[in-house]
């Protein structure tokens, strides 16, 4: 069988949609094809926050983003790892590609008042405006094809497949105590009641679930054709050129041929074993957060035929401190621990000596780093958040929620471990007791003053942002001091790989002579991370996932040319980089 489209894109995560949503209003033939049998990948699962900086959004809120302060920033966090020029291309086109997404689609997105950069104390960073939350979206404008939306993880729904936003959740665990909590419990609940009469889970979607379902229902209303269920099999490669690929389509292969090119959004690395021996550190799980569709045909494909992995990048992977309960029927049920207990005063993470190893209130991502270089001579990569009795009541610990629910449950699951002292309780997890004692010793005399002199916890925006206001002078720093004492293992996990393809300023992926590949795109996490492996804000993975989506269907369209001078900085490094085709700058790009 044979097909002839305009624009062949392969995965339909928020990059993939966003690229053939593009593509279709800008008047192309598109075929969007899926591995899985529902659309939105990872994204369907995440926050769903987009950082994209400059958008007239952010001055509609009332929080005006500056792009020349998020390249100042960008600087400062980047550094001399390369790639200025595609930063620049992402920033010139990212208040464009929010424009168009406001005034063409229905795809909402909020500025967010307050959603702090995550590199503290950087010239440029933001506290608001430059991150973007997707509005709420009503799935059962679908109809029959919200089932092809894929659900969060289980253990993020609550009554059996109910969301809840992050502002809703206190409401929910205390519904009684005020009647701002019951009135917003009745609003949330009761609809969700109803929903369930006619469909399998509740259909106000929230988070990267509504952007994923937005996403969706736009390109059924343009009449995008999306092939579930439809597997890449093969790049078809021809002088040179690629044009076209072969796909697996209700059990037959069907080849499309593509005028335009094929572009690449199956997700990143995800749990292809190869790529992850060769892109990760030693000591991670084999367990991903990523789809288990999500098995890096997009890299392996395009590498067969010469595609460049891009070598520049300084972590290949993106990471949650994420801990573990596995349920009787083998389910491994996953909690991120982003923004819930780890800033919180009176919660410390400790290594297997003992020590505190990292400013427990930065982002989950440079958490991790800090925990994979305090593990480094270990196999297994861990380490524990400690906490006692006011802590994991006022705020909870990984699934023990705040109020400490059903803490016995998971006591008993073994989930989490505690004693009525410190060294017994290390004595049960295997952490060096004295040395156990010595860092909260010497961590309470820090709360004591407010002033953390090892990690500084506390000392930047994000990190007060996520502490608890009521707590002085330092929001983040309170004493351990009331049994029993408690201690949950946390391991890195990959929320996404920054390791990918080396592409060009329009999403071309290059070869190994760092020259385009003609009728090859990639974005979203198929595409290296033009932030080299730094995590610089909340949804550095969907911004230049969709500005790239976005980019690469202007150029698919001609609206976009090689030749296109973006300002005068970009102007400067594209020229530099003409010069010194051999450098590693180049080869980062």
């Amino acid at each position: 069988m044979e097909k002839t489209v305009d624009l062949l894109v392969i995965g339909a995560g928020a990059a993939g949609m966003s690229a053939a949503l593009f593509a279709k209003l800008n008047g192309l033939d598109v075929l969007l094809c899926e591995k899985d049998s529902q659309v939105g990948g990872t994204t369907a699962t995440s926050g769903g926050t987009v950082w994209a900086p400059g958008s007239h959004l952010s001055v509609k809120a009332g929080v005006p983003d500056d792009v020349e302060q998020a390249r100042i920033f960008l600087k400062s966090v980047v550094g001399t790892r390369g790639g200025e020029h595609i930063r620049d291309a992402f920033l010139d086109s990212s208040p464009k590609m929010i424009l168009d997404l406001d005034e063409k689609t229905s795809v909402k997105l909020n500025a967010c008042l307050a959603h702090p950069d995550y590199v503290k104390n950087q010239p440029g960073e933001a506290f608001g405006g430059r991150a973007l939350a997707p509005a709420e979206f009503d799935g059962s404008v679908l109809g029959p094809d919200f089932k092809y939306v894929k659900p969060p993880r289980p253990e993020f729904m609550g009554l059996g497949g109910m969301m809840v936003n992050r502002n809703e959740l206190n409401a929910l665990l205390n519904p009684f105590s005020s009647g701002t909590n019951l009135m917003t419990t009745f609003k949330v609940v009761l609809p969700y009641l109803l929903s369930r009469l006619r469909y399998p889970r509740g259909t106000r979607l929230v988070m990267g679930n509504a952007l994923a379902g937005s996403l969706f229902y736009n390109l059924k209303q343009q009449q995008v054709p999306v092939w579930l269920a439809s597997p890449l099999q093969e790049l078809i490669y021809e002088h040179g050129q690629v044009v076209g690929a072969k796909v697996l389509h209700d059990q037959k292969v069907v080849t499309i041929k593509a005028r335009k090119g094929v572009v690449l959004a199956t997700g990143g690395v995800g749990w292809n074993k190869k790529l992850r021996e060769r892109l990760f550190p030693k000591g991670m799980l084999e367990d991903s957060l990523s789809p288990r569709s999500n098995t890096g045909d997009g890299i392996s494909l395009a590498n067969k035929i010469g595609a460049q992995i891009d070598p520049s990048v300084d972590s290949s992977v993106l990471y949650f401190p994420c801990s573990i309960h596995t349920h009787k029927n083998g389910y491994k049920a996953i909690w991120p621990h982003i923004i819930l207990d780890r800033a919180k005063p009176g919660v410390i993470a400790v290594n297997k000596d003992g020590k505190r190893f990292v400013n427990e209130s930065d982002s989950y991502h440079d958490f991790c780093m800090a925990q994979i270089q305090s593990n480094q001579v270990k196999d297994k990569i861990v380490s524990y958040l400690i906490c006692d009795a006011t802590a994991i009541q006022k705020y909870g610990l990984g699934f023990v929620l705040p109020g400490a629910k059903k803490l016995n449950y998971y006591l008993r699951e073994k989930y989490l471990h505690s004693a009525d002292s410190l060294e017994v309780l290390a004595q049960k997890v295997g952490i060096d007791a004295n040395q156990l004692a010595q860092t909260v010793q010497r961590y309470n005399s820090f709360a004591e003053k407010g002033v953390d002199t090892d990690f500084g916890k506390g000392s930047g925006v994000m990190n007060r942002f996520n502490g608890d206001p009521e707590v002085k002078p330092n929001p983040c720093l309170s004493q351990l001091n009331q049994g029993p004492y408690y201690a949950l293992a946390v391991t890195p996990m990959d929320c996404a790989s920054s390791g990918g393809l080396a592409g060009d300023e329009f999403g071309r992926v290059l070869d190994d002579q760092n020259q385009p590949i003609a009728g090859l795109f990639a974005c979203g996490n198929d595409l290296a991370s033009i932030f080299k492996g730094t995590y610089p804000g909340p949804g550095t993975t969907l911004g230049p996932g969709m500005v790239f989506a976005w980019r690469i269907a202007q150029f698919a369209s001609g609206k976009l040319h090689p030749q296109t001078v973006l300002n005068t900085n970009s102007q400067t490094n594209l020229l530099s980089d003409s010069k010194q085709n051999s450098t590693q700058e180049h080869v980062s790009a």
